[in-house]
């Protein structure tokens, strides 16, 4: 399981949530979807219209993986950073707090559109 308590930082770039949704489909509810996909080397971090799912490839195989589900409704606020004007690598950020106290960072690397993820949590953790 991913130690959110120290503060975990993942390159994420965007990839097509078709090549992800077979990792989790045992664990979506019903009426769950996965809405964006993002991932690293062997990592995936999944917004689904319910809560955050990440993926945490382990081993030298990496057929080992640990899931760690955030719901949306723990939110207890969060934060984002843009990428900035005319970045050579451009990069933005995602920092989230858990009623628990736990504090997960993501980075992102390239053209993604932090608003729109931020929008997403918004809708999402205002509705409870």
């Amino acid at each position: 399981m991913i130690n959110f308590n120290k503060e975990s930082v993942w390159d994420l770039k965007p990839t097509d949530t078709k090549n992800v949704i077979k990792e989790v489909n045992g664990l979506l509810v019903e009426g769950e979807t996965v809405l964006s996909a993002f991932k690293t080397i062997r990592d995936q971090l999944l917004f689904t219209n319910k809560r955050i799912i990440s993926i945490d490839v382990q081993g030298i195989t990496g057929k080992r993986k640990s899931f760690s589900s955030l719901p949306y409704s723990k939110i207890q606020f969060f934060s984002i950073q843009t990428v900035g004007f005319a970045e050579i690598f451009p990069d933005s950020e995602l920092v989230i707090w858990f009623s628990n106290g736990f504090k997960a960072t993501f980075e992102f690397k390239g053209n993604v559109d932090i608003g729109a993820i931020g929008r997403m949590i918004s809708e999402y953790a205002l509705e409870n």
